[in-house]
This record gives structure tokens, C-alpha cells and sequence, in this order.
């Protein structure tokens, strides 16, 4: 699952007690474990590895380059949805030829910067990337018009809505007939016969995306098939697709051991695609919080224990600012102390756990709204002010979606490695909140 474990009422992170580093680095801090991170694309890798897909991590699970270049070092690509993103994943030192581009509001810029036009090209490797997941017809033109003018090529997959309900909450289905995201079956078909051989921005791929935390791996089994169709369709027209992007939305194990396996995965979908790849068809994943939820736990420090009446709060340094899922999405993370008596050691992470001497508790940030909470109704041990508390399974979507609501400066970032722990993004400071207010300029219209 992950290298986060309790030894002797104390959490470690690999071979880091997190109570010590909290007492160097503060809090609140988001940690990460190398281990956990590589680990988990090595079995992703292993458990496909009869397709030879191109795995393209998604940065918007977790964005910091120190992450990032932990898994380009063992060959993986990256999915980018924003100019800033395919930045990141340049200097985190992956090449273009395995970075691919998704997203439903690409600008000009960011277009050209990917077909190799960067500004930045004295800095960072600026090669073309592998493929743009186009998700509209208009999206093709206006990236075909961009190459043409730069008398660049591309390549290019139309994202295929497969009308497949899927995902943990109505925010997360991506891949149902009414989600804003990509086109009808029978438009991809249309698109990829009219724009497969065009000369700067070949239309040749299928991409799907069906959502995130899929715990079943039916609704990847069906979206497989249809899209396989299509593909055999479009061969009768004369058009071979050359590319397959499953995307991602493999689960995490938020409680313990609620998800299926990598191998559990791969044995659904590699016998639907192994002549395929065998033939020439290049597979994609694009995984992100499979990879880097579990790799990363939120240490928050308790600030007060409030009575109201036979309610208790755990009002805590973090809160939705800092971890937004819980009020979103409604999201359950476990959330325990960092050092407990050997009777509240968790023997697993779930939201009810049977141990003597909990109380429940809604656990809540500072923040001033009334959705901010890490856990509501929670049955925790007992707490006291300065009690360190971590939120685990925050690699993903936690810092990559935490805010300065109420001012709040945000939060650092430390990765471990073994027995060592570095700072990856230092702590802001109060005075870093107002850098981009500048005095005001008039504008010259």
C-alpha cells in the first residue's frame, strides 16, 4: 500500500519518524515517499508490460518537479493539462516524446509551446511532445491552424465519450454521455476519417478517460471494447488508428485494501489488447492518484480541542485550504495521531476502527467557512493543543489543489527517501502572500 507505518506508537515514513520532522519543518507539510511513489510505477509497469504502453503520469495529481523527476527516472512520460504543467514536466527533465497534452481549454500559447515554439527553449528541452488529446472539433483546428502556421507536425488523439457512468462522485465521471469532456463515437469517427493523414496535425488516436477512483474494472472493460469498435470500424474505412489512450482513474486505497490490484486491472484489459499492441497499436496509461495518494500524508498540528455541548472539534492548522477533497467532494482520509499508545496503534485505516477509549470528533482547519473539515464524526483517541495529526492518503490532489483562502500562506513539501528527508517547496511566509501586488499602473488604452 504505501511506507507509512506505525512502530512503537510512533509513524515512520520510511525510515523518518514524522513527530521529528514536524518538529523541524512545522507544519502544515505535506510529505511524500520516494519508495511509495517509484514502487507503485514499477507494479503499474510490470503488470502491463505485455503492451509496452507509454505510462504518462498525471501531473495534476501531484505537481511538484522533485516528484515528478523521481518518476522520470524510471522512464515514465507524463499527462499535462495546462501550459504550466508541460513546464513543469520539461524541467523535471522528461522529453517530448513522452509527454502527452489533455485538457479542454487550451490556449494559443500553450499549443505552440508544445509543438516545440517555447520561449524558453535556452532553459528546457522544448522538443515537440508525443500527442495532443484533442476534445472537440474546434480544439483540431485551431491546434492544425497553429502547426500549420509554425510549419510544425503533430499528432494528435480525439478524446471519445463512451457514455459509461464511472468514477466515486458526480464531479469525478468524466465519461458520461452529459460531461463536458470529448465527442460522441460516431463524431470521433467522423473526425479521425476527415483528419487522420492531414500533413501538421495527424488525427490518428483514440483517448479515452472514464472518470477517477474506479474500484471495478468492468467500466474500463466496456469502455476497451467500444473503443475497439470504433477502431475496427474506422479500419473498414480505409483509416487505421495508430494510438490508444486509456487514460487513467485506477483507485486508491483510501481504507485499507478497498481497491483492486495493478495485476487485477491488467488482467481484465491485456488479453482485450495484447494482438493489438502486438500489431502496432500503442497503448497509453495516464495513472495519477494510483500512483501518488498513498505516496504522501498532510501533518497538521492541533490548535484546539473545542467542546460545544456533546460535540468535540479538532480545530487543526490544516483545513480546506489546504485540503480541499473533504469539503468538494465529500472524500474520507483517514486521520489519526502521529504518536499513540500501543492501544491506538491502527491496525488498518478505515473510518471505524474497533479500539478502546475513542471519541468522536469532527476534525476542522481555520478557515471561516462552515465545509471545512478534514473528517466529521470521526472516532479518534484522545487529543490535546499541539497534538500532531496525519491525514493520509493526500498525495494526490492535495497540494496541487491547495489555496491562500483567508490568506493562508501555503503549506511546504518534504519528500523522504530512505532515512532522508529533504524540502522540496519551502514553507511561504506571510510576506510572500502580497509579492504580485504591485502598485497600480495605469493601462495604456
Amino acid at each position: 500500500m504505501d511506507s507509512f507505518r506505525y512502530d512503537d506508537g510512533e509513524l515512520f515514513g520510511e525510515g523518518v519518524r514524522l513527530t521529528d520532522l514536524a518538529a523541524h519543518v512545522g507544519t502544515p507539510t505535506y510529505v511524500y515517499s520516494a519508495a511509495t511513489l517509484t514502487g507503485h510505477y514499477d507494479r503499474l509497469a510490470a503488470a502491463f508490460a505485455p503492451l509496452r504502453p507509454l505510462i504518462c503520469y498525471s501531473v495534476k495529481s501531484c505537481s511538484n518537479i522533485h516528484v515528478l523527476r523521481s518518476l522520470a527516472a524510471r522512464g515514465c512520460g507524463m499527462d499535462v493539462v495546462s501550459g504550466g504543467e508541460l513546464r513543469r514536466a520539461r524541467l523535471a527533465g522528461v522529453p517530448g516524446e513522452r509527454i502527452v497534452f489533455a485538457g479542454v481549454g487550451k490556449t494559443e500559447r500553450e499549443i505552440a509551446d508544445a509543438l516545440g515554439g517555447s520561449a524558453g527553449a535556452h532553459e528546457i528541452d522544448d522538443a515537440p511532445i508525443a500527442q495532443f488529446n484533442v476534445e472537440s472539433e474546434p480544439e483540431y483546428e485551431l491546434i492544425a491552424s497553429i502547426a500549420r502556421t509554425m510549419n510544425a507536425r503533430g499528432v494528435a488523439a480525439i478524446r471519445v465519450n463512451p457514455a459509461i457512468e464511472a468514477g466515486h462522485h458526480a464531479y469525478v465521471a468524466t465519461g458520461a454521455a452529459h460531461s463536458k469532456f470529448g465527442v460522441p463515437p460516431e463524431h470521433a469517427r467522423e473526425l479521425i476519417r476527415r483528419f487522420a493523414h492531414e500533413k501538421h496535425l495527424s488525427l490518428a488516436g483514440i483517448h479515452l478517460h472514464l472518470g477517477s477512483s474506479i474500484a471495478d474494472t468492468a467500466p474500463f472493460v466496456e469502455a476497451v471494447r467500444k473503443a475497439l469498435e470504433l477502431i475496427d470500424a474506422l479500419a473498414r474505412d480505409g483509416v487505421t488508428v495508430t494510438a490508444l489512450d486509456l487514460g487513467g482513474g485506477f483507485a486508491a486505497d483510501y481504507e485499507s485494501d478497498t481497491s483492486p490490484s495493478y495485476t487485477e486491472y491488467a488482467a481484465a484489459l491485456v488479453p482485450l489488447l495484447r494482438e493489438r499492441a502486438a500489431a502496432g497499436l500503442r497503448i497509453i496509461l495516464e495513472p495519477g492518484r494510483t500512483i501518488s495518494a498513498n505516496a504522501g500524508v498532510l501533518l497538521t498540528r492541533v490548535l484546539y480541542v473545542k467542546l460545544t455541548g456533546p460535540k468535540k472539534y479538532i480545530v487543526c492548522d490544516a483545513g480546506m485550504h489546504t485540503l480541499i477533497r473533504p469539503a468538494l467532494y465529500g472524500s474520507f482520509h483517514f486521520v489519526w495521531p502521529a504518536a499513540v499508545a500501543p492501544q491506538h496503534e491502527p491496525p488498518r485505516r478505515a473510518e471505524r476502527l474497533d479500539l478502546p477509549g475513542l471519541e468522536p470528533c469532527d476534525v476542522v482547519g481555520p478557515v471561516c467557512e462552515s465545509a471545512d473539515f478534514l473528517a466529521r464524526e470521526r472516532p479518534l483517541p484522545p487529543l490535546a493543543r499541539g497534538d500532531l495529526l496525519a491525514v493520509f492518503s493526500a498525495g494526490a490532489y492535495g497540494m496541487s489543489m491547495a489555496s491562500r483562502y483567508n490568506s493562508h500562506p501555503l503549506p511546504a513539501e518534504v519528500l523522504i527517501d530512505g532515512s532522508r528527508a529533504r524540502i522540496i517547496r519551502r514553507r511561504e511566509s506571510p510576506e510572500d502572500l502580497t509579492l504580485h501586488e504591485i502598485e497600480p499602473e495605469d493601462v495604456p488604452f
